[in-house]
């Protein structure tokens, strides 16, 4: 049962946001050449969030429905990929906000840290309703590491897909999509899957690949930006 203590829902909120903040000023600022509009941002933040409500449903449908650990985990994860894409496809759809490559990555990784906010934030809540403060800053402190990063670069990935395709049309255009869409969701799943596997007591080896991930998408990330 979740709490309704005003004190725990504010840290426990403090403490999913804060991450994603964090997070979402290192990507604007590594989009230097061109600052989206505050306001969009925030809804597709605020969207990303929302994302979350809508996906913990289709989750339990999922996790009643498949009996296989591993097809679970893919289904999840691509419910999630999708929802985070649907986020911002439903604040951008028919609109003139993206006239450059890099705005693809950028507002889908806004969307992803929102889920990731929410997300985080409803991991907190039990540790903090308990007591357990030191296992709350723990759970925050690995998730900024870990789930939080998570996000952002799976979406980052679909993101940048999105991007390399902006003078694409067609089955090309599809492709890349398609193909952006598979790595999310096989990113997503291969990190769940390790972390839940004996415990998650391989969390650095798991950390330390997800990181090398960031690295490329980094490197892809600023071959986007120069296609802007």
């Amino acid at each position: 049962m979740i709490t309704s203590d005003p004190k725990i829902l504010g840290l426990a909120f403090l403490g999913g946001i804060l991450p994603s903040l964090v997070w979402l000023w290192f990507w604007l600022k590594e989009d230097r050449k061109k600052l989206e509009p505050k306001g969009l941002l925030a809804i597709v933040f605020i969207m990303g969030m929302i994302a979350v409500v809508c996906v913990l449903p289709i989750q339990k449908f999922i996790q009643t429905l498949v009996s296989s650990n591993e097809w679970r985990l893919i289904g999840w994860a691509s419910v999630e990929e999708i929802m985070k894409y649907l986020a911002v496809l439903v604040v951008l759809y028919r609109t003139n906000y993206v006239d450059e490559p890099v705005e693809w990555p950028i507002y889908m990784i806004t969307a992803a840290l929102g889920f990731a906010a929410l997300e985080n934030t409803l991991f907190l809540i039990k540790p903090l309703s308990i007591g357990a403060t030191a296992v709350s800053l723990l759970t925050g402190q690995l998730r900024f590491l870990g789930s939080t990063l998570l996000h952002t670069v799976s979406s980052g990935i679909l993101g940048i897909a999105l991007g390399l395709t902006f003078n694409l049309k067609g089955f090309r255009r599809l492709w890349h999509i398609f193909v952006g869409f598979v790595l999310a969701i096989a990113l997503h799943s291969v990190f769940n899957f390790f972390i839940i596997k004996n415990n998650g007591s391989d969390f650095l080896e798991v950390f330390a690949f997800l990181w090398v991930v960031t690295v490329v998408v980094m490197l892809m990330f600023e071959k986007v930006r120069r296609m802007s």
